[in-house]
């Protein structure tokens, strides 16, 4: 007897469109420029991105539920001067300090998930506030980059894992445990299942009986814990805190989630395509680097190129979808 063919999910085709465009991208990479295809390159493509991976893990759960939150990178650059002022001008201990400003960006997170749950307001303009206000007192904190030469930091940036002869750095470590954690909260969860439901539709989701408020409330406030976790990860990176950090993150990493196949209304995505999303990011950049004549502008027109192509593509799905239904 002939088995049923599966049908492949709008989603599945999303996922393997954007890592075929990345094993596309490596490969045309690895055959143009020398030494490109190594060890090395593969590593760097984490660790040199580090901070914008964990921003954009963030930004999927949020996109999931059909929202959006700018304040991201403003966050990033208000708990990276806020670490480096309590590190170096308090002589605070960094584990102290990485408590507070974590839980800074979960409150303002916590916050900003209020005031669009409970007011039904338009997260678009709730976090565009949250970005200027993030920013602010940034700046009011400090308006100049503060080194930072705490011990800790130093060691922290100098270890590496070895395996075999590859060394990996801790902070492409910490990227990867990242992204398993918000793989195991997005798709292996109640709450996971929860947020796609609610950006599906969230009239049914209510129907259903979905904790949609405080679902919608605390999905922000998790947002809010990854962009400080990034400003403290961009804080050990540079070795600094910089009150600038982060500016035009939040568009990086909502161009990341949507080449990475999470449709931008909510309802459906996977979290190992916003892995896929930040390796062709990382990909382009490290390209240009070893090519060495082209502008760094190139690396912009080839994302908003692989951005558009994915957007239309989403829509075409959604539109199969429809018909069918």
């Amino acid at each position: 007897m002939n088995q049923p063919k599966k049908k492949i999910h709008a989603r599945q085709i999303t996922l393997l469109a954007t890592a075929a465009i990345f094993v596309a991208l490596f490969a045309t990479a690895s055959l143009l420029y020398s030494g490109f295809c190594s060890s090395r390159v593969a590593v760097n493509l984490f660790s040199e991105n580090v901070t914008l991976g964990i921003v954009a893990v963030g930004m999927t759960l949020v996109i999931f539920s059909g929202g959006i939150d700018l304040s991201v990178g403003a966050i990033v650059g208000f708990t990276a001067i806020l670490t480096a002022t309590f590190i170096q001008g308090h002589s605070m201990n960094p584990f102290v300090a990485w408590a507070i400003a974590m839980a800074a960006g979960t409150g303002l997170g916590t916050f900003m998930g209020w005031l669009i749950s409970s007011f039904k307001l338009p997260p678009f303009l709730i976090t565009l506030a949250g970005m200027f206000l993030a920013r602010g007192l940034g700046f009011w904190i400090n308006t100049e980059s503060v080194a930072i030469t705490h011990p800790l930091y130093k060691a922290i940036s100098d270890r590496a894992f070895t395996l075999g002869s590859l060394s990996i750095p801790e902070l492409a470590v910490v990227l990867v445990a990242m992204v398993a954690i918000g793989y195991v909260l997005a798709h292996q969860t109640r709450y996971g299942r929860n947020l796609l439901a609610i950006g599906g539709n969230e009239q049914s989701a209510l129907l259903m009986g979905l904790p949609v408020s405080s679902t919608k409330i605390s999905v922000y406030a998790l947002n809010g814990l990854f962009a400080a976790l990034a400003g403290i990860v961009a804080s050990i990176y540079t070795g600094s805190g910089n009150p600038s950090a982060g500016i035009g993150l939040e568009l990086d990493a909502i161009a990341v989630v949507v080449i990475g196949g999470t449709l931008l209304t909510g309802g459906r995505g996977h979290m190992l395509g916003t892995l896929f999303g930040l390796l062709i990011f990382g990909t382009i950049q490290s390209a240009l680097l070893f090519d060495g004549r082209l502008r760094p502008e190139w690396s912009r027109i080839v994302v908003g190129a692989l951005l558009l192509s994915f957007i239309l593509l989403q829509r075409f799905l959604v539109q199969r979808a429809t018909r069918r239904a």
